[in-house]
């Protein structure tokens, strides 16, 4: 009998074959593209997104914060030159119109994306992309230089001389509708093979256009980035897709060991109900769980009567995808605008408090690879319920450019940029996370409503209290003997706490008071917070 054996995360194989050789290689070929480990360093467990940050920030972010506070990496915003926008002036989303894989963006040059990575890697910080690579710019993009490296483009004639693509390399010839865009949500077919509202959509069962987009990850893998956020998965066939990363290279050896493949987490928008299911991209990488942040949020929110209580077998006894699939969010850059479904339940810095809590939470809970979203602000005008506003790109100058992100003496972001990963209780909980990684999800308690506690093994504990009455209860928190400090509270300062402390018994149980009017209605330790 044939056997295979394949070790996902590393692609280690055992492979026992007779008349069977060649279909098994080649079996084995296509499994050893599966890229779901983020190869993070000394046991970093969290990746934040800071969203339309320059690169000359990120790099002194790194250095100055993230590397410090024990963060694993950071999601950049396309670095690939795209369409400049004036009417909306200059949108957020002009970033997700590429018209060349040129790196030079509102975030900076290719000089400084270089030195960025860098500058990233050598604290231990990594760095993925969030690549582009389904379209172009939109049809309606027009003719000219208004891009952002200054390149000349005709997107009327699908002309993008920087690359080059030529009208041979877009799907016209395959889409089936009379306008060429995606008409029937329903349609497999046209969800995949024509235009995300205008936006020219490539060919990438052609060798010649997996080739370049290829290269240009592969420029991007030589610079020393960890791997990629692939935008817009869903409307790429799997095995297009699986072409195109089985041409990446391994990452820089400067950095990461010899043979690591790049970490992929693929952008696959599924509620419920969608004709293309996230599974089908599951052996290929990583995929976002878009019902994690929607239903957390209403679980918090208390919506259709949902409690904390139920959240005993959240994860895959909810309904989500498997934990070694699955990259979480409380919000995204989309989810955080409504550009998706998931609607208002969704929670974004605009509530503070919820957020917390749900940050928390997602921390605390060994599902998933979490991922942390850094906002910055803008001024809603709802109509009828829809952001007018929703569009509005970064702090910026008069002439476009990003502002700089200046960093308050109290350690908070200024000048509109939220910096929710700058949060003490954001950041105290990715080092929670770091602590308590690998150990099991143990002792839940709740109270058959809001509150609740778990522990990860003898490592860390967390109780919150999302009730509207006082939480006053004795809990078994699965920890060693001692005092420990709150880390949501405060920190741990040499022998002392500068927030609340908790004292565990020797049998492991502790005493807990959380008022229901308290700011942050939750409480966490770890072996680290412990005096």
């Amino acid at each position: 009998m044939n056997l295979l054996h394949v070790s996902w995360e590393k692609c280690v194989v055992v492979l026992f074959f007779g008349t069977m050789k060649l279909l098994i290689v080649a079996i084995l070929v296509g499994l050893c593209l599966a890229q779901h480990n983020p190869n993070t360093k000394h046991n970093r467990t969290s990746i934040v997104h800071l969203f339309e940050w320059r690169w000359a920030d990120i790099a002194e972010e790194c250095e100055r914060y993230l590397a410090p506070n024990g963060y694993g990496g950071v999601q950049i915003s396309p670095p690939s030159e795209s369409i400049v926008v004036t009417n909306p002036w200059q949108p957020w989303w002009q970033r997700y119109q590429p018209i060349s894989y040129n790196l030079c963006s509102r975030s900076g040059t290719e000089e400084e994306l270089k030195d960025m990575i860098t500058r990233c890697n050598n604290v231990g910080v990594n760095i993925y992309v969030d690549a582009v690579i389904n379209h172009m710019c939109g049809a309606s993009g027009g003719e000219g230089t208004h891009s952002s490296c200054g390149s000349y483009f005709n997107a009327n004639k699908e002309d993008f001389p920087s690359v080059p693509y030529s009208s041979w390399d877009f799907n016209d010839y395959k889409c089936r509708t009379a306008n060429e865009e995606i008409e029937n949500s329903n349609d497999v077919f046209q969800i995949r093979d024509c235009r995300l509202v205008s936006l020219l959509d490539l060919a990438l069962e052609k060798d010649y256009v997996r080739g370049k987009v290829a290269e240009y990850m592969n420029k991007l893998i030589d610079m020393g980035v960890a791997g990629f956020r692939v935008d817009a998965c869903k409307h790429m066939w799997p095995g297009d897709l699986s072409n195109v990363y089985g041409r990446l290279k391994s990452l820089n050896t400067t950095w990461f060991l010899p043979e690591t493949k790049p970490f992929i987490y693929q952008e696959v928008i599924e509620y419920g109900g969608e004709p293309i299911k996230a599974s089908e991209y599951f052996e290929l990488g990583r995929v976002t769980e878009f019902k994690y942040g929607a239903k957390l949020g209403a679980v918090i929110r208390k919506w259709d009567k949902e409690k904390l209580s139920y959240l005993k077998n959240w994860g895959e006894g909810w309904g989500f995808m498997p934990s070694d699939k699955a990259l979480v969010f409380v919000d995204n850059h989309d989810t955080q605008r409504c550009q998706s479904a998931g609607g208002a339940c969704v929670l974004t810095f605009s509530d503070s408090r919820l957020y917390k809590i749900a940050s928390g939470l997602m921390l605390a809970h060994p599902y998933g690879v979490p991922s942390i979203m850094s906002s910055y602000h803008w001024d809603q005008h709802l109509v009828n319920g829809k952001d007018q506003n929703d569009w509005m790109g970064p702090p910026s100058n008069a002439n476009g450019s990003t502002k700089p992100v200046p960093i308050n003496p109290d350690s908070t972001c200024g000048d509109k940029w939220i910096c929710e990963h700058r949060w003490r209780q954001i950041r105290n909980m990715v080092i929670f996370r770091n602590v308590v990684n690998g150990q099991p999800l143990s002792n839940w308690w709740d109270n058959g409503n809001n509150q609740i506690a778990f522990s990860r093994g003898d490592k860390g504990f967390i109780v919150i209290n999302n009730d509207d009455w006082e939480l006053n209860v004795m809990l078994d928190t699965g920890l060693p003997a001692g005092t420990y400090c709150d880390v949501i509270s405060g920190d741990k300062s040499g022998d002392s706490c500068t927030g609340k402390q908790a004292s565990v018994g020797s049998d492991g149980r502790a005493t807990f008071h959380i008022s229901q009017t308290q700011e942050d209605p939750f409480i966490a330790l770890h072996a680290d917070s412990k005096l």
